[in-house]
């Protein structure tokens, strides 16, 4: 199955585009839909690690992780002749 949708491109990416299919013997619609595929696929697994990654963060104890103003406390000495060891 598949769906029909609208999109409004500028004249210079419009005109690309056209050189483009025209290059490659191929359909403005057939680059366009590979464009869309290829961009779902770079940002499609990193949303879904980040979600991970969060649920992790969640579950963990408290003794994994610093909290922000430790954090930035021990920043703010970086550079300086007191400059702190990392927080534990």
């Amino acid at each position: 199955m598949t769906t029909t949708m609208t999109l409004r491109l500028d004249d210079e990416t419009n005109d690309r585009l056209s050189n483009l299919a025209g290059a490659t013997d191929r359909s403005k619609s057939y680059l366009a839909m590979q464009a869309l595929k290829l961009f779902l696929e770079n940002n499609e697994w990193q949303v879904q690690e980040i979600k991970q990654a969060v649920a992790e963060a969640d579950s963990a104890g408290p003794d994994q992780f610093v909290d922000n103003n430790t954090v930035m406390a021990w920043m703010e000495t970086w550079g300086t002749d007191d400059e702190s060891q990392p927080p534990s």
